[in-house]
C-alpha cells in the first residue's frame, strides 16, 4: 500500500501519520475524581477512559490543556498513561482483546499500518466539524487525527558551543566538535541522518536510502562514528545527557529543546537545516471500552481553543487551521511549521517506513550487535 507522503511546505501540510515501547501510567483525575473512579470501576468491572501518550514535559503540558479541562467539562475520571511508541505494543492490546486503553498518539507509520490491520476504530468525522478544519490532509485520517507536528533535529548547549555544529556533518565530525554523541536507538532518522552527514541532498535522500547501495553507505557511514554514540529510547534522555554533559550534542525532539529551555532555563540550541518532520495522531484502539468517550476526548482535544494553548508548554506545530493561526508570533518562531524552520528541513517518508522498517530494524539490530 501506498500513502501521501508528508509533505509540509511554508504552512501547507499534507500528510499520513504513526512509534516502539514500555509505558507509565499516571492519572489526570482530581482527588474526588479518583475516588469515584475507583468506586465505579470496582463497582461494574468497567474502566475509566485511558489516554497514553509520549510522557515528559509535553504530557505534562496535555494534562493541563486537555486532560484536565476534559474532566471537568464531562464530570468523568480519565487516566493517563505514557509509552515510547511502537505498532507491537498497540497490536497486542488489540489482539488479546479488551484493551487497556482507549485512546492512544501514534507516530505516523503506525497510523498507516494500524489502519491497514484493522487495529483502529474509524475515525466520526462529524464529531470533529469536518475535515477542512485541519492542515488538509495532514491530520486527516480515516482512523487518525493529527495532534502535532513535531522535527527531529540536532540539539546542543549553547553555553558549552559557542560556535555550533550547522548540519549532521558537522554531528559526525567529532575533531571540529570533539565529544560523545546521542542518537534514537533504531534505524528511523539514524540512517536518513548518516546519509546527510555522507553528503547525500536532502531532495535525493529517500531515493537513494531506498538502494541496496544507499542502506550499505548509511551504515558505512554509521560505523565513522559508533565508538562516539550513546543510544536513547526515550524523549527525555537526549537532554538529559546533555545536561550532564556526557554528550556535546544529540539528536532530540524539537517541542523537548524548547520545553527544557523555558522550564530549566536551559540554552540548548535547535539545528533546523537537515530536521525532519512529521506528524503524530490521535488513535482509537479496535474494541476499546470507552470508544464514544475516546472520540469526545478527540474532538475535544482538536478544538482550537484549546490546542493552540499547547506552543506555550511545548513547541509542536498544530494541525487545526484555525489553532495555527493564532499562535502569537514568539511562539510561532519555535514551532516545526514556520516557514524560516521549514526551509531546509525534510518530510518524513512515511511510505519508505511502512514498507522498510523491518528489514531495516533487523539489520540495525545486527550491527548494533558487532
Amino acid at each position: 500500500m501506498k500513502l501521501a507522503r508528508i509533505a509540509l511546505m511554508m504552512g501547507t501540510l499534507t500528510v499520513v501519520a504513526c512509534s516502539n515501547g514500555t509505558s507509565s501510567s499516571s492519572s489526570a483525575t482530581s482527588a474526588p475524581a479518583a475516588a469515584s473512579a475507583a468506586s465505579a470501576t470496582g463497582a461494574s468491572g468497567s474502566r475509566d477512559l485511558t489516554v497514553a501518550s509520549w510522557g515528559g514535559n509535553y504530557q505534562d503540558a496535555q494534562r493541563k490543556i486537555y486532560f484536565k479541562p476534559f474532566i471537568d467539562k464531562t464530570g468523568k475520571p480519565l487516566l493517563d498513561e505514557s509509552y515510547d511508541g511502537g505498532y507491537g505494543v498497540l497490536q497486542a492490546k488489540v489482539q488479546a482483546g479488551s484493551p487497556n486503553w482507549d485512546v492512544v498518539q501514534v507516530e505516523a507509520e503506525d497510523l498507516a499500518r494500524g489502519c491497514t490491520d484493522g487495529i483502529f476504530e474509524k475515525i466520526d468525522w462529524n464529531k470533529l466539524g469536518g475535515k477542512d478544519k485541519f492542515l488538509d490532509a495532514a491530520a486527516v485520517s480515516d482512523c487518525g487525527v493529527g495532534a502535532i507536528v513535531w522535527s527531529t533535529a540536532i540539539a546542543y548547549d549553547g553555553n558549552k558551543l559557542k560556535d555550533g555544529p550547522k548540519s549532521w556533518a558537522d554531528f559526525w565530525d567529532v575533531k571540529k566538535f570533539p565529544g560523545k554523541r546521542a542518537l534514537r536507538k533504531g534505524p528511523k532518522y539514524t540512517l536518513e541522518f548518516a546519509l546527510l552527514a555522507d553528503g547525500v541532498p536532502k531532495d535525493k535522500l529517500y531515493e537513494v536510502l531506498s538502494t541496496p547501495e544507499g542502506v550499505d553507505r548509511a551504515f558505512k557511514k554509521l560505523d565513522t562514528l559508533k565508538p562516539n554514540l550513546i543510544w536513547w529510547e526515550a524523549g527525555a534522555q537526549p537532554l538529559q545527557l546533555l545536561a550532564s554533559g556526557e554528550v556535546s550534542m544529540a539528536s532530540a525532539y524539537n517541542g523537548r529543546i524548547t520545553g527544557i529551555n523555558r522550564s530549566e532555563g536551559k540554552n540548548f540550541k535547535v539545528v533546523w537545516p537537515g530536521s525532519i518532520y512529521a506528524v503524530d495522531s490521535w488513535v482509537i484502539l479496535k474494541d476499546a471500552a470507552n470508544k464514544d468517550a475516546g472520540m469526545d476526548f478527540i474532538a475535544f482535544s482538536s478544538l482550537p481553543e484549546h490546542q493552540v494553548k499547547l506552543p506555550e508548554y511545548v513547541a509542536y506545530g498544530l494541525p487545526n487551521k484555525q489553532a495555527a493561526s493564532e499562535v502569537p508570533a514568539n511562539l510561532a518562531a519555535d514551532l516545526p511549521t514556520t516557514a524560516a524552520n521549514m526551509q531546509d528541513a525534510i518530510p518524513l517518508d512515511v511510505d519508505f517506513w511502512v514498507d522498510h522498517s523491518e528489514d531495516l530494524t533487523k539489520r540495525f539490530n545486527a550491527w548494533l550487535a558487532q
